[in-house]
């Protein structure tokens, strides 16, 4: 059962949230919280799998939230759900270790998705979102930072490269392990040290880092 916390300043969308998740027999909603720092509260006191994150809530927005429960011990994972489509959200948010992103106008059954994605530690952007945030990277990443990404990924053994190659294509761990011949365990084991090597905190953001380093391949994230 994936445990989840609504977190958003409106108590409608809160309880429009609430229903669609719970007409998904895997989903329970665990807990709702009006901002920021109700939610970190709440996520401290209880297990919690996933957050539906909104960006804009006042005493603490979700951006620091975000960031926030991504510290805690036993972090949840995160998707940002807002009604603003602004490449200056989709940075941070991501930057802060969210692994989704989308608008509130996203069919129900995609919001239902994007939660059992993200609990199984994979990653879930809007396709405008996606597109963006690939194009502020590609500006940002000429010079220094195609080399510093380059000196990130020189970092892995060669397993993990392969195994980097196929998660920068957005495959799942189940995908890997089918490719590679590998136990979906061992797959898990080695994206966590993935991470952990390319100082990353999700699988979107180790994407990037293959873009950077002009390792991807093309496919979509």
């Amino acid at each position: 059962m994936i445990r989840t916390l609504i977190v958003d300043d409106d108590r409608l969308v809160r309880i429009a949230l609430a229903d669609i998740l719970s007409d998904d027999p895997g989903i329970t909603v665990a807990a709702q919280a009006g901002d920021g720092l109700e939610a970190l509260d709440l996520a401290a006191a209880q297990s919690i799998d996933v957050a539906l994150m909104d960006v804009r809530m006042p005493r603490m927005d979700g951006i620091a939230a975000t960031q926030r429960l991504r510290a805690l011990p036993r972090p949840p994972q995160v998707v940002m759900l807002t009604t603003f489509d602004l490449d200056q959200y989709v940075y941070d948010g991501l930057a802060a270790g969210a692994s989704g992103f989308l608008l509130k106008d996203t069919d129900s059954a995609e919001i239902v998705r994007a939660v059992h994605v993200v609990a199984e530690g994979q990653a879930m952007l809007h396709p405008t979102a996606a597109r963006r945030l690939v194009d502020r990277y590609h500006r940002t990443a000429a010079g220094g930072g195609v080399r510093a990404a380059r000196a990130r990924v020189e970092r892995l053994t060669p397993r993990e490269t392969d195994v980097f190659g196929l998660l920068a294509d957005g495959a799942s761990n189940a995908e890997i392990a089918t490719v590679l011949g590998m136990r979906e365990s061992t797959v898990k084991a080695h994206v966590s040290r993935i991470l952990a090597a390319l100082e990353v905190g999700n699988r979107v953001q180790a994407a990037l880092v293959a873009r950077d380093a002009g390792l991807h391949r093309g496919h979509s994230l």
